[in-house]
């Protein structure tokens, strides 16, 4: 049986991308949660003003690969201490945010994301945020698998 997972790391192309290579996510669609407009496009989610996160709506085997193995692998693909952006990219809808489906899959976020947080690893603490899943809004065709379709690699740190 399969399950779901959401994760907002800035720009959602690269997290598509670098999710879809792991061995269990089943399927993977950018899209956007969390904000308070039904239906947004990307131009009303780029204006900052829907509340809305860029995320990644991943489905996965859990007989294969963890829930805690995703969270592990969405701190490394991206700078979680960074509040309302991603490098170049700025703005709350590139904010760092785990939506989770359950009262599991949130206790086994803030487990991981308080070890990470005690270990020294960052020199800020992380800003990721833990939400209660939303409603997901899969974004437009044009961006599913934007990078693999323009034979683009992911430049995301790791």
């Amino acid at each position: 049986m399969s399950e779901k997972a959401t994760f907002g790391a800035g720009c959602f192309w690269g997290v598509e991308a670098r999710f879809r290579e792991l061995e269990g996510v089943l399927d993977a669609q950018v899209g956007y949660s969390g904000g308070n407009v039904d239906n947004p496009t990307y131009e009303q989610v780029c204006t900052d003003r829907t509340g809305h996160a860029e995320v990644v709506e991943l489905v996965f085997d859990p007989a294969r690969i963890s829930y805690e193995a995703l969270v592990r692998e969405f701190f490394k693909l991206h700078d979680p201490t960074q509040v309302n952006r991603q490098g170049p990219d700025v703005g709350r809808q590139y904010r760092s945010v785990i939506f989770c489906h359950d009262q599991n899959q949130r206790e086994t976020a803030q487990c991981v994301l308080t070890e990470l947080d005690q270990s020294g690893r960052y020199a800020k603490p992380i800003a990721t945020g833990i939400e209660p899943a939303a409603r997901f809004w899969r974004a437009e065709d044009y961006h599913q698998q934007y990078l693999a379709r323009r034979g683009g690699t992911c430049s995301l740190s790791s």
